[in-house]
C-alpha cells in the first residue's frame, strides 16, 4: 500500500494528521449528544477523547483493518473543524468511509469537500475497487453526502443495528472506482 502524503488539500480544506493541539476542538464536538447520536457510541469524556485524539494521530494505514483518521481544518481559518475517516475492510480493495464534524462546520459542504479527496486518494491513489458508508437510516444528512459524492443506495437491512436502547435501520451506500473514474470525466 503506497505512503499516504499529508497535507492533503483541496480548494477549501486542509486534511492533515492530528495533533496534541485540537484536543480542545475535537472534545468540543465529540462531547456533544448531537455528535454521537448516530454512532455507536455515546458522547466522549474529557479521558476518552484524548485517548481516541492519540489514537487518531498515530494511526498508521498499512494493512486491512487499518484506519486513516484525518483532523479537517479550513484553509482561511486555522482550527479543527471535523473528521474524515478511511477505514481498509478486509477483502481485496474494500474501504469504508466516514466523517463527523464540529456544528460549526455543518451544512457548508465540508463534510463532501472532504469525502471527495480522500474518494480519490483511495481510488487514484491507494488502489481501492469499492467504498462504501454504513449509515443509520435517520441520519438523513449524511445520506444527501452520499449522494452527493456519486454513492448509491445499495442495501437497506431493517431493525440491524442494535443500539442505545432501540433498533435502527443500517443504509449501505457504495460506489465502485469504475464509477466515480466515469463520474470524475463526466464533471
Amino acid at each position: 500500500m503506497p505512503e499516504i502524503e499529508l497535507p492533503i488539500m483541496t480548494e477549501r480544506l486542509i486534511l492533515r494528521r492530528f495533533q496534541a493541539e485540537d484536543l480542545e476542538r475535537f472534545h468540543a464536538y465529540q462531547s456533544l449528544p448531537e455528535t454521537a447520536r448516530y454512532l455507536f457510541r455515546n458522547e466522549l469524556t474529557k479521558t476518552q477523547s484524548m485517548e481516541v485524539l492519540g489514537r487518531y494521530a498515530n494511526a498508521q494505514f498499512k494493512h486491512e483493518g487499518d484506519w486513516a483518521c484525518l483532523a479537517i481544518e479550513r484553509q482561511d481559518r486555522p482550527g479543527l473543524m471535523g473528521e474524515i475517516v478511511l477505514k481498509w475492510l478486509e477483502g481485496t480493495g474494500q474501504a469504508e468511509l466516514g466523517w463527523i464534524l464540529h456544528p460549526e462546520g455543518r451544512g457548508q459542504g465540508i463534510a463532501t469537500e472532504a469525502a471527495e479527496a480522500v474518494m480519490k486518494l483511495a481510488f487514484g491513489h491507494l488502489n481501492f475497487h469499492r467504498i462504501d458508508a454504513k449509515l443509520d437510516a435517520l441520519n438523513t444528512g449524511s445520506a444527501g453526502i452520499c449522494k452527493r459524492l456519486g454513492m448509491r443506495l445499495e442495501a437497506t437491512l431493517v431493525d440491524n443495528w442494535h443500539y442505545k436502547g432501540q433498533w435502527a435501520t443500517e443504509n449501505i451506500y457504495a460506489i465502485l472506482d469504475s464509477e466515480w473514474r466515469a463520474r470524475q470525466k463526466g464533471s
